[in-house]
């Protein structure tokens, strides 16, 4: 198991930005009138298409999803045809979808936001392949929808322990960006890691922005969290987060960031970093459809996978009685003591 562990290197994240809300990057082949992508049906190229319904260069969700996009279509150049289409408005999630679907064999849609409009597409499109990264844990999959958890909720707890460690104050918070199933569980765990870390520690009632990319209302939660007394927040957003960095930098507080982990000091603001690969899961998917075995499945990713693609980075290990503690929940959520769904 990988320890809770100072940060020796930054992480990059590399996107280019696609102008037009449905502009797709490659070709997806010809669409076939009755849904049925006939790329790699007949010993062609495999075709695959992922929404991405926010920016690619958000730092955040979307951002660790396109770096396992990026390693996918390295991986098969040549086997696999990719095209993506990132920042794309809620009404518009639909239309997005369909297109991929005329023209694919694998769609894959990131964020809980797409549920239902992936579930009614997939049901339009029996025979193609879904994937749904990051919807509801509880969710069902159906006879050609997969549904891959990235365990937001167990980075959550972490984060939430790693809050009540560090804080000085005996006060923490959590923000999120929409109040959807996944957010909410993870606020509830982000208080339960922070309950079990620090038994009688102060959690404030979780906040929602209403929108994963909105700085100047995550930066306004933040600062109402910080002037109850809080002084390290947790949070699930995308570019939200650096309006929760904002506001730390003007009350003196810290927050701990994430998925993505950043070099330690680039921004004091951060008292450390959750990591959490999302973009694994556009790779397991890519494999499976490759390999000929993917089949319509619920996965739980996070540290319970064959392959941990969670983990709590700290920026700060001046008390290794810190690490140790996280390094402790950790175990105990690998071995099944703890259970964050």
């Amino acid at each position: 198991m990988a320890s809770s562990r100072p940060l020796p290197f930054s992480v990059a994240v590399s996107a280019s930005v696609i102008s037009g809300m449905l502009l797709l990057t490659a070709c997806g082949g010809s669409p076939s009138g009755d849904g049925v992508a006939d790329g790699g049906k007949d010993g062609g190229t495999l075709k695959v298409g992922v929404l991405f319904p926010g920016s690619l260069s958000d730092d955040g969700f979307m951002g660790s999803a396109h770096l396992g996009y990026q390693r996918a279509e390295k991986k098969h150049a040549g086997t696999v045809e990719f095209s993506k289409v990132e920042q794309v408005a809620t009404a518009d999630y639909e239309k997005a979808l369909v297109r991929f679907a005329t023209t694919s064999d694998l769609v894959i849609s990131l964020g809980g936001q797409t549920d239902a409009d992936v579930r009614n597409v997939a049901a339009r499109f029996p025979k193609v392949k879904f994937a749904e990264i990051g919807g509801p844990a509880d969710g069902k999959p159906l006879a050609n929808l997969s549904l891959y958890d990235p365990q937001q909720a167990e980075a959550a707890f972490l984060s939430g322990a790693a809050s009540a460690l560090l804080s000085k104050s005996g006060t923490v918070g959590f923000i999120g960006g929409a109040e959807l199933p996944a957010i909410v569980n993870a606020a509830k765990e982000y208080a339960n890691g922070a309950e079990a870390a620090s038994p009688g520690v102060k959690v404030l009632p979780p906040q929602y922005v209403g929108d994963f990319n909105d700085v100047a209302k995550a930066k306004q939660s933040a600062l109402a969290d910080f002037g109850a007394g809080a002084d390290v927040l947790g949070q699930v957003l995308n570019l939200g987060h650096k309006g929760v960095a904002q506001a730390a930098g003007q009350r003196g507080g810290a927050l701990i960031g994430g998925p993505i982990a950043h070099e330690c000091g680039s921004d004091p603001a951060y008292a450390g970093y959750v990591e959490t690969d999302i973009g694994a899961e556009i790779e397991y998917a890519v494999d499976h459809l490759v390999v000929g075995d993917w089949k319509a499945e619920a996965v739980h990713f996070g540290l319970t996978f064959e392959e941990p693609h969670n983990d709590i980075v700290l920026c700060d290990t001046t008390d290794p009685k810190v690490a140790e503690k996280l390094d402790e929940l950790k175990r105990k959520i690998t071995e099944g003591e703890i259970t964050t769904r």
